[in-house]
């Protein structure tokens, strides 16, 4: 990954993450990594429902070629997703509800999609 790609993902969490925070969500962690894979944001909601979401994003520019972000999660990652949610429940014990939320942004459009499966 180059360092235009590292520095437009990292600017793309930090919009999910002040979205999620308008929206009354409270981040817990980000970049979770395990042997498994990585969780981008950990967050509780307003309702206390823990959540682990996905972020992908796409320039404006890069939209215009159809290179829609919600589609570049694929089954594989979202395997990842699945066992690093597992390792990080195991490690922390987190005793509660949770979920797997996916942020798409596509240029300056965000949108939060609640509790997915594939």
């Amino acid at each position: 990954m180059g360092l235009v790609s590292y520095l437009f993902g990292k600017s793309s969490e930090d919009q999910a993450c002040a979205y999620l925070s308008k929206m009354k969500f409270q981040i817990l962690e980000r970049n979770f990594r395990s042997k498994f894979g990585e969780i981008d944001i950990i967050a509780i909601d307003k309702e206390g429902i823990l959540c682990f979401i996905e972020v992908k994003a796409s320039s404006l520019k890069s939209n215009q070629m159809g290179n829609d972000a919600i589609y570049r999660l694929t089954p594989s990652k979202y395997s990842k997703i699945l066992k690093a949610v597992d390792y990080y429940l195991l490690k922390n014990g987190a005793d509660r509800d949770y979920e797997i939320d996916f942020i798409v942004i596509n240029g300056k459009n965000i949108e939060l999609i609640r509790n997915i499966s594939l």
